[in-house]
């Protein structure tokens, strides 16, 4: 008897059908698995390295542009005071010689002394000149007898001409010989005046009224003209101190400014605290080629005389500003073989830009051309800074920026 197996079989394929998916749903799980956790890997390993890759870059590209701490112009007012070293000089200054030879009879002043105009300071001998006024004078009565004699004559033969007693020639010759004795005693009160003169010199007078402030001479000294030809002999030295003249050399950048009837200040070593008022009353109107300044004077009332002449002064003038001008630290300035420049920042780049200096106060400089005021300007620039070069503010990074005084805000 065959026995049909059939049933067995199909009973054993129906049992391994599901074994074999459910093996093949298995590693689908496992490969789900794999995969998630390679893809969690990847999120938790790479990726981080991968965003502090660009982390780094972008730090190193911002770290690479460098911080500068800057600045705004600080405008001047409008009316400047300048500190300039003056000279104090007399209103007036006159040596005073003597105006004919002789010896030193007397001196009435010393240094120091206070004179008026016309006051007498010494009494020169010289009795060659009076000797010699003398002589004139009797050669001057001489020819003066001579004049009225030839005067008388003259008249005489003019009215014994008219009944022709005498003749025409001898006329002629009567009146010539009055001229020329005319003449002669002109000359001779000429020659009598110019002796006077001379003698009155022997008599010295104060030209003005001051203060003796030189004595060169002695009782007994010999006193020379010089009409001989040798070195005049200066007797005194006096000057007008009640009024002062004080000059002073104006940089030309402020030429224009000083203008007459500017008010000005004296400042002296000798008088800490005090200032002496004075005027500009004029100047040179043209420029030294040298020094580049303008030569103004300055006038100084001293009724007291409190200011002596010839001090050193510290001049303090207001000049008004005739354009805009900025103050900026001195450590803003780029020197450079074209000139003074500044280094300006706009929208993150560098902008160097041209600048013309006024006065320098050391730590400050004035510029009076180049710069609108509202530009931020870099503070100890680097001597290899360019325009266009990219820089970042300090203070927009949280960094203290220097003001233009120099203190940090």
């Amino acid at each position: 008897m065959q026995v049909d197996n059939r049933p067995e079989e199909k009973t054993y394929r129906e049992v391994e059908l599901p074994a074999a998916q459910q093996r093949g749903g298995r590693k689908y799980w496992i490969a789900l698995a794999a995969f998630l956790v390679v893809v969690v890997a990847f999120a938790f390993g790479v990726l981080p390295r991968v965003k502090a890759r660009n982390t780094v870059r972008a730090e190193t590209a911002q770290m690479a542009v460098p911080y500068v701490s800057v600045v705004h112009p600080q405008a001047a007012p409008p009316a400047q005071e300048i500190v300039l070293p003056a000279n104090v000089q007399p209103y007036s200054s006159a040596p005073i010689y003597a105006r004919t030879n002789g010896y030193l009879k007397r001196w009435y002043v010393d240094i120091g002394a206070h004179v008026k105009k016309g006051q007498l300071l010494a009494v020169i001998e010289a009795p060659e000149v009076d000797q010699q006024l003398q002589q004139a004078r009797g050669t001057l009565a001489t020819a003066e007898a001579n004049m009225h004699l030839s005067d008388i004559t003259a008249k005489r033969y003019t009215d014994l001409l008219k009944t022709n007693s005498v003749t025409q020639q001898d006329t002629d010759n009567a009146v010539a010989s009055y001229k020329a004795n005319q003449a002669t005693v002109q000359a001779n009160q000429a020659n009598v005046r110019q002796l006077q003169q001379l003698v009155s010199y022997e008599k010295v007078y104060a030209p003005f009224e001051g203060v003796i402030d030189v004595r060169n001479t002695d009782i007994g000294a010999l006193i020379n003209s010089g009409s001989s030809g040798g070195p005049q002999t200066q007797l005194f030295h006096m000057v007008q101190a009640d009024r002062l003249r004080v000059y002073v050399n104006v940089p030309e950048v402020y030429s224009q400014a000083a203008k007459p009837g500017l008010t000005a200040e004296l400042a002296l070593a000798e008088f800490p605290g005090q200032r002496f008022t004075g005027k500009l009353v004029r100047t040179a109107q043209a420029i030294d080629p040298t020094t580049r300044t303008l030569l103004v004077e300055i006038e100084v009332n001293n009724p007291t005389g409190k200011l002596f002449s010839g001090s050193y002064a510290e001049l303090h003038l207001k000049v008004p500003a005739t354009h805009n001008v900025y103050i900026v630290p001195a450590e803003t300035l780029l020197f450079r073989k074209t000139g003074l420049h500044v280094a300006t920042v706009n929208n993150g780049q560098v902008l160097i830009k041209t600048v013309t200096l006024g006065h320098d106060f050391g730590d400050t400089v004035e510029v009076i051309e180049g710069l609108n005021g509202d530009e931020s300007v870099v503070v100890n620039p680097p001597d290899s800074v360019a325009t266009g070069d990219k820089v970042q503010v300090a203070s927009a990074l949280g960094g203290k920026a220097t003001s233009a005084s120099g203190a940090t805000q």
